[in-house]
């Protein structure tokens, strides 16, 4: 199996950068070791000053050997020795793995740090001062239209006749409705709700009956007796079409016309007979049952969303259709409330915190252990080369200091050593 399925991710021109940054600092750090030797060879058996810089360079020596040992034995074996303890990183990458991600769980998605970190930012305030700027209130509105519009073309009439067939009337055939109705028909006819809905089917009608008086007089004068003249079919057609429209127009001109009562009651009626009557329940039943089994029940579901979808898609596409006009209106005024509006900002701060951290507690667990899952899945040999690449330069300067402070701890002790008797 290849390797490469094991690799580090990296960038090659950034190991690039970093390796030749190691590679200085190494040679710093092994030149200073190399000065030590050299001064330390140079005034080995000489006394006075010069023995202060002997003890000096040999403690460098030992500092600097000792923190090659040290930063060495993270990433290898020093000298390729098997020594124990050493290679830490290519042999215990797992274990270290699983310390960072309990590292992460408990120091940034703890409920309180995430909580504390939100509050601070300030995001409620920020965002609504960004999207209070017309142009970034029309950025955002830019940006959701063009993924609506791409999310809307992917659903195609297939998947919506799908889910109503499989999802929505399953559903609506279980629930009952006569409770539904009987609710609905009561809080309407509280209302008045219904007689908008009456004077447009009364104009309709108006309308109708006037356009149509051939058809109409063609319908009556059908159920004439055979017996009866055509002169006098034709002027009692005439005249129940001329009262048909005169009554009509009084019920419409009339708020409290009897015939308009007379539907109140009906209404009426039918709400409580639906809540309390088991057999006009039972035939409200049937009938939407009759209904969700037509054929052309989803066909015209589906019509009906297909239209709406052209008309959403329309609004979405155009830059200066109202839609996407009022849409702009209402995030800069949405950001102006943000940014004045204490309560609203913190309802608004306090939702996202319990967002985030639910979002955490639920998926925090998966998140982390992206760490140890990546982290096994890695060449151990690799692993440690990659790490050593990112911070191995900064490592360079523990053999520095141990070399200079080596050093310096070397002339003390020789100077206590002189001072002693």
């Amino acid at each position: 199996m290849s390797t490469d399925l094991f690799a580090v991710p990296g960038s090659a021109e950034a190991d690039v950068v970093r390796r030749r940054d190691l590679n200085r600092m190494r040679a710093v750090a092994t030149g200073l070791l190399v000065v030590a030797a050299i001064v330390y060879v140079a005034t080995h058996g000489r006394d006075g000053v010069w023995g202060f810089v002997n003890a000096g360079a040999e403690a460098s020596m030992v500092g600097a050997i000792a923190d090659w040992f040290a930063v060495t034995a993270l990433f290898r074996h020093p000298l390729g020795l098997p020594i124990p303890h050493t290679a830490l990183i290519p042999r215990r990458k797992d274990e270290l793995g699983r310390g960072l991600q309990d590292f992460v769980k408990e120091n940034f998605l703890a409920e309180g740090v995430v909580r504390d970190r939100l509050a601070t930012a300030q995001v409620a305030r920020r965002v609504g001062e960004w999207v209070e700027d017309p142009e970034h209130a029309r950025r955002v509105v830019r940006e959701i239209s063009d993924l609506a519009v791409i999310a809307l073309g992917k659903v195609q009439d297939r998947h919506v006749a799908e889910i109503a067939d499989t999802v929505l009337l399953p559903r609506f055939r279980e629930e009952p409705i006569a409770p539904i109705a009987s609710a609905l028909l009561g809080e309407m006819v509280e209302d008045d709700l219904h007689h908008g809905l009456v004077d447009l089917a009364l104009s309709e009608l108006v309308r109708w009956l006037e356009k149509n008086e051939e058809t109409f007089t063609e319908v009556l004068g059908e159920r004439a007796p055979w017996w009866s003249p055509p002169k006098l079919n034709d002027a009692v057609t005439q005249r129940v079409h001329q009262e048909a429209i005169r009554w009509v127009q009084d019920i419409q001109a009339d708020p409290e016309h009897r015939a308009r009562q007379a539907l109140d009651s009906m209404l009426t009626d039918l709400a409580h007979d639906l809540a309390h009557d088991r057999a006009t329940a039972e035939r409200a039943e049937r009938l939407k049952l009759r209904v969700l089994d037509h054929p052309q029940v989803l066909a015209t579901g589906v019509s009906l969303w297909k239209a709406f979808q052209r008309a959403l898609e329309a609004g979405l596409r155009e830059e200066a259709s109202m839609l996407r006009v009022r849409l702009e209106h209402e995030i800069v005024a949405l950001g102006r409330r943000m940014r004045t509006d204490d309560d609203l900002r913190e309802r608004i701060e306090r939702r996202v915190a319990d967002g985030v951290v639910f979002a955490v507690g639920r998926y925090g667990a998966e998140l982390t252990d992206v760490i140890t899952t990546t982290i096994q899945r890695w060449d151990g040999d690799e692993a440690a080369r990659k790490i050593e690449l990112h911070v191995g330069r900064d490592l360079q300067f523990i053999r520095i200091n141990g070399t200079v402070v080596g050093g310096l701890v070397g002339v003390l002790i020789h100077t206590v050593a002189v001072l002693l008797p």
